[in-house]
């Protein structure tokens, strides 16, 4: 009999020994929600973007001749007539003393010829009274008179001479300056292709340098065949756009569409827009790639929801919301444009509803959870765009 109790009493013992159920096994899970509502948002489009010089300028010799001097630093930034290269300017100046000392020639030759026309006018206007009066030979008339064109004519001809000595000393003087390479811009210069010593000809293939003016900074971008309806409604010239650099840093300046090409690329579906943008400090060069921004709408009373709280199957997308009495359900929507890191819901969600961002591993439709208030890491503004 003892044996007997003492057995039982293990036996109820090691019953009495089993863990107990956690307390809050019954405990629905935490979820972070938020409550969506109407929010009034810009809508912009975004498009792939490249800047570009649109008047990138070549820099060349007008003579030929050898470099003595380069003036100028390699990527420095130049100003409009600033010297580039000097030439060996010797050979032209003495192009223009040579046509100085024809010049000064021919005014003399001018002023001797006008010496005898002033003779020989002299000699008609004495010799025509004495040839009336029988006082001289009317030969001695006639020869005057042939002088007196002879001299004209050489005055008319010393004339054409000082004409063309003039043109002479002006192209003198013109190879001469530009044996003086000056920049036929401003902006920032390149690479020289020919150094002191070199030679250069009026007809080299290559340039000495090139020029690509910054201010303003020029950038292209493409729009597809189906938006040229929507984008020509737009009125272009006085729509503001943003330029946004590979590193994601928005150029503080806004730009303006110039001009848009005259035809759409067969191969790529798309037509070519060109835009410019205010560079003053030069941070910007050409070839740079980016996206350009354009404001088109404003959606008024819009329903947004984070990207994460979109959980999309097989082309459908949908999210879990939390209904009055906690239970969780599943809603299909269809999203629009995306706005920055949330989605716009064209439809399936009305403002007032909550909808779970965080947690939606442990939320099961139809379960209960616990709602918390969800904070997003970073504040992101509401700009609505179309990513190209």
């Amino acid at each position: 009999m003892f044996i007997v109790i003492v057995v039982t009493l293990a036996l109820g013992s090691a019953r009495s020994a089993k863990p107990a159920a956690p307390a809050n096994a019954s405990q629905p899970p935490d979820v972070g929600v938020i409550q969506v509502k109407g929010e009034d948002v810009p809508v912009y489009r975004d498009y792939p973007a490249r800047t570009y010089a649109r008047d990138l300028v070549e820099v060349r010799g007008r003579v030929d001749g050898y470099i003595e001097r380069r003036t100028f630093d390699i990527g420095a930034d130049v100003k409009a007539g600033q010297v580039l290269y000097v030439l060996d300017l010797r050979p032209y100046q003495a192009e223009v003393d040579q046509a100085q000392g024809a010049l000064a020639q021919a005014v003399a030759d001018l002023g001797q010829a006008n010496a005898n026309l002033v003779k020989a006018k002299q000699d008609v206007d004495r010799l025509g009274p004495l040839v009336e009066a029988e006082a001289a030979a009317k030969q001695d008339l006639d020869n005057a008179n042939a002088a007196l064109e002879a001299g004209k004519a050489a005055v008319e001809s010393r004339k054409a001479t000082i004409e063309a000595d003039r043109a002479a000393l002006r192209t003198a003087e013109l190879n001469l300056d530009y044996a003086t390479i000056r920049a036929p811009i401003g902006g920032r210069i390149g690479d020289s292709q020919s150094q002191v010593g070199a030679l250069v000809t009026k007809t080299s293939a290559d340039p000495l340098t090139t020029i690509v003016p910054l201010d303003p900074i020029w950038v292209r971008f493409q729009i597809s065949e189906a938006e040229l309806r929507s984008f020509d409604q737009l009125d272009t010239r006085s729509l503001p756009i943003e330029l946004v650099l590979s590193d994601g840093t928005v150029l503080p300046r806004k730009g303006r569409i110039e001009n848009t090409l005259n035809s759409v690329n067969t191969k790529t579906g798309t037509m070519e827009v060109q835009a410019s943008f205010p560079n003053p400090d030069h941070s910007v060069l050409p070839g740079q790639f980016g996206r350009v921004r354009l404001r088109v709408a404003e959606r008024t009373n819009t329903v947004l929801v984070p990207q994460k709280a979109v959980q999309e199957v097989q082309g459908t997308q949908s999210v879990l919301t939390v209904s009055p009495d906690s239970k969780v359900q599943v809603r299909s929507i269809v999203t629009g444009d995306r706005v920055d890191q949330r989605w716009i819901v064209e439809r399936g969600l009305e403002p007032g509803e909550t909808v779970i961002v965080e947690g939606l591993q442990k939320a099961k439709p139809g379960s209960l959870v616990t709602p918390r208030p969800y904070s997003a890491p970073t504040a992101s503004n509401a700009v609505a765009r179309v990513e190209r």
